[in-house]
């Protein structure tokens, strides 16, 4: 149990290692939800269960569960090494890059209240991830 205390360890700046944890945790998880949004288009019918059926048989579906499934793993390295209160809050970047995303892939409106937001956020997010909160 070595990564439940390490009392000689500064807990409040991340490791490198942890950065590569939440960088591997954002990518997935930002990527899982850009394809799932891409396989829901892409199955788009008029029909309720015909769309469900398409959905169903995507590639792109798939290749998104398999994404979270391993994101879901990498997600739980990264809280065995960082505490839970920063972990949560710098993983709220996801927002921000999902949001981005859904811009540059599918054309989807910013506003102004949006890019507030997209503000406030991140710079919690700078605060937290720097110590500071």
């Amino acid at each position: 149990m070595l990564l439940l205390r390490r009392p000689h360890l500064r807990r409040d700046v991340m490791s490198l290692f942890a950065l590569l944890l939440l960088s591997v945790v954002l990518l997935g998880n930002t990527g899982g939800q850009l394809l799932f949004k891409a396989a829901s288009l892409r199955a788009s019918r008029p029909r309720w269960a015909e769309h469900w059926q398409a959905l169903a048989l995507d590639p792109l579906l798939w290749l998104a569960l398999l994404i979270y499934v391993f994101e879901f793993f990498m997600w739980l390295a990264f809280l065995s090494v960082v505490p839970l209160w920063q972990g949560v809050m710098v993983a709220c970047v996801d927002i921000l890059l999902v949001m981005m995303g859904g811009r540059i892939f599918f054309g989807e409106r910013i506003t102004a209240a949006r890019m507030l937001a997209i503000s406030l956020i991140a710079a919690g997010v700078l605060l937290v991830a720097g110590g500071g909160a």
